[in-house]
């Protein structure tokens, strides 16, 4: 108990209360005074709790208190039914009743700020059903719901921002920065100006910068346009690549065009589709039902505190242990029928489990088998693109991608070193600038405060008598030593009055030099605050100019990238160009083995080759089309006619296991029975 008062009372007497408690004075308060205090504690926590308990009646401030106190979720110690003597307590101002209160809400004085700021906001307000009839009253509530879902949304937003780590200061600073860049920026552009008006027919000459800088803009407008047809080359070889695909899958069916094989493939893919239809995709559709419908209820309740939590668990042990407890029961009862039930539950669950792992398996394998796909026809289209270069293969290429993860780990960890040492220079250089904005902000309070007592130079004064009585006490303790040993106390008294009487123009001499250190000591202040001003401004102009350097080795770096970038564009254009014109060449040509190496007569010849071979698909599925309905009525007729013959076997069979009751005769292919 009394660390929970020292506790109280400690976090009462700093910011922002202020109450200069301690323990007697605290221990000694008023049960009206013990309720002010706790009223305060409220108040900080829920603004709208500022209310003089002197002037309300104790009922209301029990009710007013109890009501926030449950919207704070706070849980009296002891059982449910000590709720009255603690609503009691409350009235009266019961020390035992107001301490937890008080040692509760002082140790999380945040969070229950957040909590009230939110209740605000959260708790729903009931409305009677048949109030809810009224379309305006309905339409006002659903307004008032919608309001209550965009503030939670708006405050998770909120609370994402405050700890994504923006620093206004940061902000500020940049804002700082690029207004100063700005300001250099336009006095540059001032100065060039008039560079350029003492230069003859300047005019003429800001004219062609100008048609100059046109033209670039047009350079780079036709640069990508030329990238854009680029990527619809890019796509068009794409599309044939995926044609070719398809002409090879349709040859290969081709190939094994057999009505059985075709027949056997839809009959699989049909059971594949419609189980990922009826069984897999509803699922996990209802799956992400409840998964959405139980995030929704976490998101509609208010937020939870450590006992919240703590409650929760020791709810999930109960329910755990009351489920614990049915299964031994079900256990010790040991019915063989539904041990049964189980075990046949059991493997038809381990199987509908196979069947979705493997379901899972044959999608992935499908995805990946189209990506490696994808994968294999944009490197073919590299390798056709740049022709003459040599593929690695095997071991070479297991040695180059080896010596490119080497060359990646050391880039890494040098990576990492450079940041290291990058995020410590910054961290050293901004507690250096710390300590000295302190030492300055110190010093300078404490010349103000000795300026206005009226005592100037008072510390200097300070550590000069300091020293001064520390050479007194060594004296004196030589004194004190060596007066033991003297005897002649007469002769040493002589010689203390003629030593002061010698010493007094010392100090008065020593005085006056004081003053002039005083002095100094002010004027080296001065100098010493210019000098760090000049220092600053002298270090703020080379960040500056380091700035500034900076940005035109990027500027510089980039150059030389879009240099090295549009060479690689010119080349490839050249290849391109290359390839255009030696098929332009076989397609004029008037030999026809030139002719037929044209990619041109190539595509023509392929594509009639291929509506030729649909043309023969097309027949063959007519024919099976008109085959199918004989067919499948020729196959009704052979299993009733086997169903026919599997029914006389059986009655024959049963004819013979029985004991002969009289006799079958067989008259004009019947059999009659005769008793």
């Amino acid at each position: 108990m009394s660390d929970q008062i020292k506790f109280i009372v400690d976090n009462l007497n700093k910011e922002p209360f202020r109450k200069n408690y301690n323990l007697i004075t605290f221990d000694s308060l008023e049960p009206m005074q013990l309720l002010q205090v706790l009223n305060d504690v409220l108040a900080e926590i829920d603004p709208k709790q500022v209310v003089d308990i002197r002037e309300e009646m104790p009922e209301q401030t029990a009710k007013r208190m109890l009501s926030l106190l449950g919207i704070l979720k706070y849980k009296p110690p002891g059982n449910a039914t000590d709720m009255s003597t603690f609503r009691q307590g409350l009235v009266i101002g019961s020390k035992p009743v107001i301490y937890p209160v008080l040692h509760w809400l002082l140790q999380r004085t945040n969070e229950l700020k957040k909590r009230a700021y939110l209740a605000r906001f959260l708790i729903k307000l009931e409305v009677p059903s048949e109030f809810l009839q009224d379309e305006t009253v309905a339409d006002t509530n659903k307004q008032y719901e919608e309001l209550m879902e965009a503030f939670k949304t708006l405050h998770k937003e909120c609370e994402q921002l405050k700890t994504s780590g923006f620093s206004t200061a940061e902000i500020r600073r940049d804002i700082s920065a690029m207004e100063e860049e700005k300001d250099q920026l336009i006095k540059r552009v001032e100065r060039l100006k008039k560079r350029v008006e003492t230069v003859q027919n300047h005019q003429r000459m800001l004219k062609i910068a100008r048609q100059l800088r046109v033209e670039k803009e047009r350079e780079e407008f036709l640069a990508q346009q030329k990238q854009e047809q680029k990527n619809q080359l890019f796509h068009a070889v794409q599309r044939l690549q995926r044609v070719q695909n398809q002409l090879k899958s349709m040859r290969h069916a081709a190939a094994d065009a057999k009505p059985e094989s075709l027949m056997k493939r839809l009959e699989e893919e049909i059971k594949f589709n419609s189980y990922m239809v009826t069984e897999k995709f509803p699922k996990e559709l209802e799956s992400k039902k409840k998964e959405l419908h139980f995030l929704q209820k976490v998101i509609s309740e208010p937020a939870m505190g450590h006992s919240d939590l703590l409650e929760l668990e020791s709810k999930i042990n109960e329910v755990n242990t009351q489920i614990n407890q049915l299964i031994e029961k079900k256990m010790m009862r040991n019915e063989p029928i539904e041990g049964k039930l189980s075990l046949y539950k059991q493997q038809a669950s381990i199987i509908s489990r196979k069947k979705e792992a493997k379901a899972e398996e044959l999608q992935e394998a499908k995805e990946k088998l189209a990506n490696l796909e994808r994968e294999v026809s944009v490197k073919t289209n590299q390798t056709r693109e740049f022709d003459g270069t040599e593929v690695l293969k095997g071991d070479e290429f297991k040695r180059y991608v080896s010596k490119l993860r080497s060359k990646s780990t050391v880039f890494k960890q040098k990576h990492q070193i450079i940041a290291e040492f990058k995020a410590e220079f910054g961290l050293l250089q901004r507690t250096e600038e710390l300590l000295k904005q302190r030492h300055e902000n110190i010093q300078h309070q404490l010349q103000t405060i000795e300026e206005k007592k009226g005592i100037s130079g008072y510390s200097y004064t300070q550590e000069e008598l300091e020293r001064v009585s520390a050479l007194k006490t060594e004296v004196d303790e030589m004194k004190g030593r060596t007066l033991d040993n003297m005897s002649e106390v007469k002769k040493l008294n002589s010689l203390v009055s003629e030593k002061k009487s010698a010493l007094a123009p010392v100090i008065k001499e020593l005085r006056q030099l004081r003053q002039k250190c005083q002095e100094l000591t002010q004027e080296c202040d001065e100098k010493k605050s210019q000098y760090d001003s000049c220092a600053a401004g002298l270090e703020s102009n080379r960040s500056k100019l380091e700035q500034e350097v900076r940005g035109l080795r990027e500027e510089c770096l980039q150059e030389e990238s879009r240099y090295h970038y549009t060479n690689c564009m010119i080349k490839n254009l050249e290849i391109q160009l290359r390839r255009a014109t030696d098929e332009m060449k076989a397609y004029v040509s008037s030999d026809q083995q030139e002719k037929r190496k044209a990619i041109r007569e190539q595509y023509t010849k392929n594509i009639a080759e291929q509506e030729n071979l649909g043309k023969k698909l097309r027949e063959k599925q007519k024919a099976v089309r008109e085959s199918h309905g004989p067919n499948m009525k020729q196959a009704k007729m052979w299993r009733d006619f086997e169903q026919l013959m599997e029914c006389k076997k059986q009655c024959f069979l049963k004819q013979q296991s029985q004991t002969p009751m009289g006799q079958v005769i067989q008259e004009g292919g019947e059999d009659r029975l005769v008793l």
